[in-house]
């Protein structure tokens, strides 16, 4: 077994991993990765002539920091700028997103039930999950008719398993003078209402945080099995790694297995999510959208994109999203099968479509089940291992629903307050 001893050691070449590690002088530190290749769920696919990644990421780096560390990495013509467009798939029809802003897009009676049940919600705002959240906020109708089938889809669990504030700044409130005033003069802006992607996937962002990483201090192909908080001493199959100060950017629900304790991983909950990306022989008649909703419970999919549209391709390329519960199997020919027949079904495809080339992958975790037992787990678990030299980050690592940007974020601001 190889010794290897370090000041930090960080678990997982995600971009958490990475971004911290940017910040290290080159000789202190080692990451261990599992996989082949660093990025994580941030990894690019070419096949022919298609570009896809694990799984749709789009990026809108606000702070100037992380703006100008990948301008100094990243020649501009390497990517493009979207003003992201978006819909809903609701009974036949295209409806703007966010589907709670345009109600007035569907017929006169459904808009009619949408505005009344608006008008007379709740309006005592102490709601105790995500579902009560919804019906306070919205009223029945929005709220049965997409917020509630669409993100029971998305994170195939009973949303009243989930904190009213699951999703935080990234869900798209709006009020009832907001929803009026957008009937007159739509304004669906959100905080990604414009961002980068890559001409060659995703990855490119992954390979400018790895530029100046010492190849040595990535050892690849090594999952940490065991670790010795008290030793301070990370075990995988071949290795033994001896560290002052460990990151931890895995899944917290995996990485509290590799350590004696009593917590309950129960509170740990998540999904997964089987990605199709798909290369087709021509173009779809959708050519200017970029992403959309389906909240109909009989198709297999919740969420399309067109990559071909993002990067101006003349043949139609998809991902295609569908989610499960985490112990749920995964009959991947089948959901192909299914995917096939639903985008004829909702006209993105027709008979004379071609698929040219696929490949598949499975996220889990993908979304994380947020609620109160569980920030309180992640909280208990944190300074657990804050009094360990030993910190959890990222949004698998922290147990979070966040940003790419989020996560680089806070890498920088643990560095700051570790190592400054």
């Amino acid at each position: 077994m190889s010794i290897y001893y370090t000041k930090y050691l960080i678990l997982g070449a995600g971009c958490s991993g990475l971004a911290f590690a940017n910040h290290l002088d080159k000789s202190e530190y080692i990451i261990m990765e599992k996989d082949d290749t660093g990025g994580g769920y941030c990894r690019t696919f070419k096949k022919d002539n298609y570009i896809w990644d694990y799984a749709g990421h789009f990026f809108h780096f606000a702070t100037p920091y992380w703006k100008n560390f990948f301008k100094s990495r990243i020649d501009a013509d390497e990517l493009v700028t979207i003003k992201k467009y978006t819909k809903v798939y609701y009974k036949n029809q295209l409806i703007d997103y966010p589907f709670q802003k345009n109600i007035h897009q569907l017929s006169k009676e459904e808009l009619i039930d949408c505005l009344y049940d608006l008008c007379n919600r709740d309006l005592i705002l102490n709601e105790k999950n995500f579902e009560e959240m919804l019906y306070k906020r919205f009223g029945k109708s929005i709220s049965n008719k997409f917020l509630i089938p669409y993100n029971e889809k998305l994170y195939a669990c009973n949303l009243k398993n989930l904190d009213a504030d699951a999703m935080g700044r990234f869900f798209p409130y709006a009020d009832l003078t907001e929803i009026i005033n957008n009937m007159k003069k739509s304004d669906n802006n959100s905080y990604n209402d414009f961002f980068m992607y890559p001409k060659n996937g995703a990855e490119v962002f992954v390979q400018a945080l790895m530029k100046d990483l010492p190849r040595k201090q990535l050892l690849y192909n090594q999952e940490c099995r065991k670790i010795d908080l008290k030793g301070r001493v990370a075990y995988s199959e071949n290795l033994e790694v001896h560290y002052e100060k460990l990151v931890n950017t895995i899944p917290l629900k995996y990485f509290i297995n590799l350590f004696d304790n009593n917590y309950d991983r129960k509170d740990l909950s998540c999904n997964k999510v089987l990605v199709l990306n798909m290369g087709f022989d021509k173009k779809s008649h959708f050519k200017d959208i970029h992403w959309i909703y389906y909240p109909d419970k009989n198709i297999n999919f919740y969420r399309i994109g067109f990559y071909d549209n993002i990067l101006n391709q003349p043949y139609l390329s998809l991902y295609v999203e569908i989610g499960y519960r985490e112990d749920e199997s995964i009959n991947v020919d089948n959901q192909i099968y299914l995917t096939l027949q639903n985008l004829k079904r909702v006209g993105v495809i027709d008979e004379d479509f071609h698929l040219m080339a696929y490949n598949t992958c499975i996220m889990k975790p993908a979304y994380v089940h947020i609620s109160e037992q569980s920030r309180n787990l992640v909280d208990e678990i944190k300074n657990f291992l804050a009094e360990q030299n030993v910190y959890t980050i990222g949004r698998y690592g922290g147990w979070k629903y966040c940003s790419i940007e989020d996560c680089l974020i806070e890498a920088k601001d643990l560095y700051d307050r570790m190592c400054n």
